[in-house]
């Protein structure tokens, strides 16, 4: 019995291993494209191919009307690592819409210190949309101004856009 399970386990493992090998593309000289897992030595073009990651989405993927109003009023949302459930409802109905927004994280003290400078707003979270600015969670509010700027009441086709990465830092201006 126990010998079963040794060759189980040594036969998973081999398995595990093949799997994680590399992919490569290539166009031969005759223009032919080939896989495998190492590409041929008189390859005109190669490339390896990753898997995992799930491709980026660009706006050219958005409805029209969803772009018009990302160009037109782009929201930004502020949290902070403190702010727990209100940050958690403010970020699931922006996603629950559908709407693309930069979330910025306030954790140290100088970036509240701007924060607050610059808008003047003295809870979080706060929504940005275009320079209209909502400080603290109440859905009628928040939910009232996207539509007015244009934004759709449920994310398009039950997605929601990919999350671009927030700059760290705060600018004063």
């Amino acid at each position: 019995m126990k010998f079963g399970f040794l060759i189980f386990a040594l036969l998973v493992i081999n398995l595990n291993s093949t799997q994680a090998d590399t992919l490569y593309r290539w166009i031969d000289k005759e223009g032919k494209v080939h896989y495998g897992d190492r590409p041929a030595e008189d390859a005109v073009k190669t490339e390896q191919k990753r898997f995992g990651a799930p491709p980026a989405q660009s706006d050219d993927d958005l409805p029209y009307g969803v772009r018009k109003a990302k160009q037109d009023f782009p929201v930004t949302l502020y949290v902070a690592s403190n702010c727990n459930d209100y940050c958690v409802q403010a970020r699931t109905l922006l996603n629950k819409r559908g709407i693309p927004f930069v979330e910025i994280n306030l954790t140290t003290k100088e970036e509240v210190e701007t924060f607050s400078k610059k808008t003047k707003a003295a809870l979080i979270p706060t929504l940005m949309v275009g320079k209209n600015q909502h400080s603290g969670f109440v859905a009628s509010q928040w939910n009232e101004e996207l539509d007015i700027a244009g934004y759709p009441k449920v994310a398009p086709y039950g997605t929601r856009p990919a999350q671009p990465e927030a700059p760290a830092v705060i600018e004063n201006k």
